[in-house]
């Protein structure tokens, strides 16, 4: 029988600590919003290691981006949670979309709303094409290369078949790599029954049925239903300057990429109805 804790013992325990990361937008190497391995290794050291916590807890909301910097972000929150073995919750706000949802598949359990969008396991080019453009307006092309297929799928020439297949295996090797990462981490989870690495994305209830998901719940609910309703939930986030959240002291470059990934991860979101 465990021995009942002294008075003092007993006035000076600690509430259980649970640090929470914000992972909010889209997941690019640069942008000054972004959401990329660079920005946030200093911010989930210090969620993993910072005040003993029980558990780290993500609150998701994002539509994707890079498979790259998804990839790593997911590494680097599985490799933090096996050095110091504290358990990951993840908790899917509005959107775990693409690259969004591969960084919820690195916690140990995922939680969302039923209102959530959760899903769309896929890969995704898109561009434009103007070279009948240019041809009707009588601008001449001109682009010397050294190297085949330096030039593939430039925007102001004809696509190629053999650039377009190039492209496709690419596309494929990456949404292969994506499926063996969430099967590797949902294992038996998943629904053998529905397909689900198509690109469809699913409502929070269909998702826990699919098992995307683990079930409805909200981060502070949960949390206080595991570790107590005395757990101390302790935010953390990428610091930015007064001047970069004032929106001041940026180059016009900068702005301009930033506007540009604005409106990138808008576009991202409203094909997800979001």
């Amino acid at each position: 029988m465990e021995k009942p804790l002294s008075l003092p013992a007993r006035l000076f325990r600690r509430a259980p600590r649970v640090n929470l990361v914000r992972l909010q937008g889209m997941i690019a190497a640069r942008g000054t919003n972004a959401l990329n391995d660079a920005a946030l290794a200093p911010v989930l050291e210090r969620a993993f290691r910072a005040g003993r916590p029980k558990a780290v807890a993500l609150a998701i909301n994002s539509p994707g981006g890079s498979p790259a910097q998804s990839s790593l972000i997911a590494a680097r929150i599985r490799a933090l949670a096996d050095e110091t073995g504290v358990q990951v919750h993840a908790f899917v706000e509005d959107v775990a979309a693409s690259g969004g949802y591969w960084l919820a598949s690195a916690a140990d359990d995922i939680h969302c709303d039923a209102c959530s969008i959760l899903g769309s396991i896929g890969v995704i080019s898109a561009g434009f094409g103007f070279h009948e453009l240019i041809d009707r307006h009588g601008i001449e092309r001109r682009i010397h290369t050294a190297g085949r297929s330096k030039s593939q799928l430039d925007l102001f020439c004809p696509e190629k078949p053999e650039d377009v297949e190039r492209l496709n295996r690419l596309l494929e090797q990456l949404h292969e790599t994506f499926i063996t990462e969430i099967r590797a981490r949902r294992g038996a989870k998943l629904s053998t029954e529905a397909e689900l690495f198509d690109g469809s994305y699913w409502l929070g209830s269909e998702a826990v049925e699919l098992g995307l998901a683990d079930g409805i719940g909200h981060a502070r609910a949960v949390l206080r239903e595991r570790y107590g309703k005395k757990v101390r939930i302790v935010p953390y986030g990428v610091r930015r300057s007064l001047m970069s959240r004032l929106g001041l002291g940026q180059a016009g470059a900068q702005m301009a990429e930033a506007a540009l990934i604005a409106a990138e991860e808008r576009a991202l979101r409203a094909r997800l109805g979001v």
